[in-house]
């Protein structure tokens, strides 16, 4: 007499052939509606404004590894603050809890079309008044 169970017609196959296919899980992607609000805590440091309602982001991308592309001008090309802006922007979007809204992101500075200030949003303009400046 043998130790091993006979098999059966109704036994099911256990190899690795018999499993439906299984992609793997698609990382999650974050929403350009996400990304923009993110980056209002981009603040200009000569006008206390947000990037955002200063008009200053023309177009957001986000690829599907989560990485995000910012088209962005200054007010100025001669801006110094460069350097300041892109810091707060990877901070806004790259660190937080778990990791941040993105993996990692890139800013291409653009230049046209050049920034007027008939880009600012209503609140950029509502806050520059509240500053004292006339818009």
């Amino acid at each position: 007499m043998s130790d091993e169970a006979p098999v059966r017609e109704t036994d099911v196959a256990r190899s690795a052939e018999a499993l439906p296919e299984q992609s793997a899980p698609a990382a999650e992607v974050a929403a350009l509606e996400d990304v923009e609000e993110a980056l209002r805590d981009v603040v200009d440091p000569e006008l206390g404004i947000n990037v955002v309602d200063l008009g200053l982001v023309y177009d957001i991308r986000v690829e599907q590894d989560n990485t995000a592309t910012v088209d962005m001008t200054l007010t100025s090309a001669a801006c110094p603050l460069t350097d300041v802006i892109e810091d707060q922007a990877r901070a806004a979007l790259t660190t937080g809890p778990g990791g941040g809204l993105v993996n990692d992101f890139r800013i291409n500075w653009v230049w046209m079309p050049p920034w007027g200030p008939e880009k600012i949003t209503e609140e950029g303009r509502e806050q520059l008044r509240a500053l004292g400046f006339t818009v």
